[in-house]
């Protein structure tokens, strides 16, 4: 005979199963994840700063899905606009800057054979941090890793963008 948790619990993977399954069968991907049209395998990344951020960032997640970066495809991605930098967005009765905002700012298009896909001449992520001088290294170290998440971000928004679009 079976005690109620153990039929508790049965039922309880039974239903998360079925969730599953019920979410693969209808085509979920969680956000960011989209993949990329087959016909984008081969693809040309071209920028004028190829050391950026955004540039490096880029080229690694096509490599991690598998694009082929190749200056001679015939789809054509290139980043128009790389802009970063920080604003001050407020202060103390002293003037000491007390809070400041992160941006990126990032312009691309996508071509096929010289006709343009996709033209977005401008996508700008922002955070804010708090400052304080006596915690400089920990907000030096915010400020660093507050503009990799804004790069991871625009990234996978530059390759939603191009999934659904294409």
């Amino acid at each position: 005979m079976m005690t109620y948790p153990l039929l508790f619990r049965s039922l309880q993977c039974l239903l998360t199963l079925a969730g599953t399954l019920a979410l693969f069968g209808c085509g979920f991907q969680l956000a960011g994840q989209a993949s990329l049209p087959a016909e984008l395998q081969r693809i040309a990344l071209i920028a004028d700063d190829t050391r950026s951020e955004i540039y490096l960032a880029l080229e690694r997640e096509l490599g991690e899905r598998g694009v082929v970066l190749d200056r001679i495809a015939a789809h054509v991605l290139t980043l128009t606009r790389v802009e970063t930098g920080q604003r001050v967005l407020s202060g103390s009765a002293r003037n000491i800057p007390r809070e400041f905002e992160v941006y990126y700012t990032v312009g691309f298009n996508l071509l096929r054979d010289g006709q343009a896909l996709i033209d977005q001449p401008n996508l700008t992520l922002t955070r804010d941090y708090q400052w304080s001088e006596l915690e400089v290294l920990g907000k030096v170290r915010e400020e660093r890793l507050l503009r990799e998440m804004i790069v991871a971000d625009l990234v996978d928004t530059i390759l939603l963008q191009i999934a659904t679009q294409i």
